[in-house]
Parts: C-alpha cells; sequence; structure tokens
C-alpha cells in the first residue's frame, strides 16, 4: 500500500514538472558577459608575468665546492665572482672549529642550475690571490 502510494505521488510530481515546462532562461548580451574580464592585452601581460615569475621560482639551485681558497680571500670577494656567472643563494668559506682558522675550502650555492656549469668553467683553474681555485659540483660526503 505505501509502496503503491509513493509511485503514486511520484507520477504526479513528474506531471507536475512536465506541465510547467522549461523555467524563463535569462537573456544576456555580450556587454554583460565581458563586464569584469580582463582585456585581450592584459590577459597576455598577466601570463607573461606569471611565465616569468614561475620560471624563477621554479628553478633549482646546485651546490658547488671551491677548493684552493686563500686566507686573504673575503666572502664578499668569492661572492663577487661567482655573482658574474649568475644569482648565489649561498655562500660559506669553511673554517676550523677550535682554531677558527681557515681551511682553505668553501661551497657556494648557485640560485639556479643552468649557471653552475659557467661558473666552474669559468673559475676552475683561476688564481685568486695567489692561489688557483678548484671549483666542481659538490658531492655528498663519504
Amino acid at each position: 500500500m505505501e509502496q503503491a502510494r509513493k509511485q503514486r505521488e511520484k507520477n504526479e510530481r513528474r506531471m507536475q514538472r512536465r506541465n510547467q515546462g522549461p523555467g524563463d532562461i535569462e537573456v544576456v548580451n555580450a556587454a554583460d558577459l565581458q563586464r569584469g574580464l580582463p582585456s585581450v592585452e592584459e590577459a597576455m601581460a598577466a601570463i607573461e608575468q606569471r611565465s616569468r615569475t614561475a620560471h624563477v621560482a621554479s628553478s633549482i639551485p646546485a651546490k658547488l665546492f671551491v677548493g684552493g681558497i686563500a686566507d686573504e680571500v673575503t666572502e664578499k670577494e668569492l661572492h663577487a665572482e661567482f655573482e658574474r656567472f649568475g644569482p648565489v643563494a649561498d655562500l660559506v668559506i669553511m673554517v676550523d672549529r677550535e682554531t677558527r682558522a681557515r681551511r682553505g675550502f668553501g661551497f657556494v650555492t648557485m640560485a639556479n642550475r643552468k649557471d653552475a656549469a659557467p661558473a666552474i668553467a669559468g673559475l676552475d683553474g683561476y688564481e685568486m690571490k695567489g692561489r688557483s681555485l678548484a671549483v666542481n659540483v659538490a658531492t655528498e660526503r663519504r
């Protein structure tokens, strides 16, 4: 009984929807649709800006080992030499923990991996304050 009643109510609702027909269709013009949208020039400028930002953001750093650093070389001077090849994210010259004396090597992290190869080519064997630098890709300690 209950099932038959539910079926009748369902059929009645279905018939009511058919008799109503489709609802009113809203008529809009092209100006209404374009309101708030950027112009083609603005959209292209935004895309270019995003692609430049995304490229910078997605750059992968590269850590380089630098050996043969003279005691007289400052971090600022070493930074300036590497900066010629691209942005430097980090630079450290290693010192002895106890004596604080320089150990003659350090690490430079280039902000973008593509700048690492030119830096190695340009600075490996480069003489700085009487000593020849050895520059190559840093590897994990063994």
